[in-house]
């Protein structure tokens, strides 16, 4: 299996930022909110399943999956928001492994927003947070995504703690600041991480 970085860090913490440095060093990204996706677009099976669960108004007038009104219904509803977890987290972890296992660069860039809110760590070989302070996520999330301050609170308390993500981090990058600053960071870890993917291949064939 090829060596697997996962990536992640809060709402607004600015994870693509970072992943897209990786890429443009020739590193495979693997985003799980892409594939989460792409496994209910239009005639997929799941989406067929949210449909015959949840009503047709969980769909837009384009047929596609009506994402705002199946989030404001899990938000509320604990009970939903388990079964559509159990409907789609073994999709989104079948397509992931074969997109991992297809990947040609020497390691890979596991993007997953929730990777501790699902006990996904075991799941790659080291582990990678942006890290922001709580004041710069409320206040990206509220210019990017247009929300009340209410509300942004209520997605970053419905997430991991930051210090639930440091604790399960091997390696950090503080994102507090320009951007500029935070990618410089990548190069030494795509040498740290070519190294590593190096040595974890060399004991495999022995």
């Amino acid at each position: 299996m090829v060596y697997t970085v996962a990536l992640t860090g809060g709402i607004g913490s600015g994870k693509s930022t970072i992943a897209d440095a990786f890429a443009r060093s020739g590193i495979a990204v693997i985003d799980a909110d892409i594939i989460a996706r792409q496994v209910v677009e239009p005639g997929k099976p799941a989406l067929r399943a949210i449909v015959e669960h949840f009503g047709a108004d969980m769909l837009l007038p384009d047929g596609s999956l009506n994402r705002r009104r199946l989030r404001e219904l899990i938000f509320i509803q604990t009970a939903e928001k388990a079964w559509l977890n159990a409907l789609l987290h073994p999709l989104i972890q079948q397509q992931t492994q074969e997109y991992i296992a297809s990947a040609s660069s020497p390691y890979v860039i596991w993007v997953v927003p929730l990777l501790v809110e699902n006990n996904l760590s075991a799941k790659a070989d080291r582990i990678l947070v942006v890290d922001v302070s709580v004041a710069t996520q409320l206040a990206r999330t509220i210019k990017r995504d247009g929300v009340s301050l209410e509300q942004a609170q209520k997605i970053i308390a419905a997430q991991a703690t930051r210090e639930e993500r440091l604790a399960a981090a091997d390696d950090i990058i503080n994102n507090d600041g320009e951007p500029q600053s935070a990618i410089a960071e990548v190069a030494s870890l795509h040498q740290r991480y070519l190294t590593l993917a190096a040595q974890a291949a060399a004991q495999e064939k022995n």
